[in-house]
């Protein structure tokens, strides 16, 4: 697959909300609750992005087809964890379309993440990821992610607790958290 990786623009906020959404929607079928899932909407999460790329915060790059369309998306900023060093990003979110998995795109988005990191002197990124998803484990391990021992939390999605695992990777080969 042919990708474009480009920053966001205001314009692309209902194409980053309906990848959200549906993402979503795959991804957590079976670990968060199937009617919650069903009543996500992308006009809300729309106006959540909209605002997000105004500010500017977030950092957001989309992934686009030869075609043109948006296929995927990653958010990344500072760490927001209180335990977190200075060097430390986040990656907020990455959410592919469905129709897009296993295709390169995510993998793509984090490169190119990877690099603007590395330019604003990170040293290493953290992402939170949930405990019983699996695929995503695989995919972040693939990506040089590894967990935080003593990181895992609960969170409450829908009135159920959720495990998260926290998850580092070295920006720099050899860096800190890196292999």
């Amino acid at each position: 697959m042919s990708l474009l990786i480009r920053p966001a623009q205001r314009e692309d906020a209902a194409a980053i909300a309906r990848i959200h959404v549906a993402a979503w929607q795959a991804a957590y079928a079976g670990i968060i609750d199937a009617a919650y899932l069903a009543a996500l909407s992308a006009a809300q999460r729309e106006t959540y992005w909209a605002q997000a790329i105004a500010q500017g915060r977030p950092g957001l790059l989309l992934a686009q087809d030869g075609g043109g369309a948006v296929t995927g998306w990653i958010a990344f900023g500072d760490c927001r964890d209180a335990d977190a060093p200075a060097t430390r990003a986040e990656v907020w979110a990455i959410y592919v379309d469905p129709a897009c998995w296993s295709q390169g795109a995510g993998q793509a988005l984090w490169q190119q993440a990877r690099v603007r990191l590395l330019e604003q002197g990170k040293a290493e990124a953290s992402l939170w990821v949930l405990a019983a998803n699996q695929r995503a484990i695989r995919f972040y391990a693939a990506l040089g992610f590894a967990p935080e021992p003593g990181s895992a939390r609960t969170i409450t999605v829908a009135g159920a607790p959720i495990d998260e695992l926290r998850q580092v990777c070295a920006l720099a080969p050899g860096g800190p958290a890196g292999p």
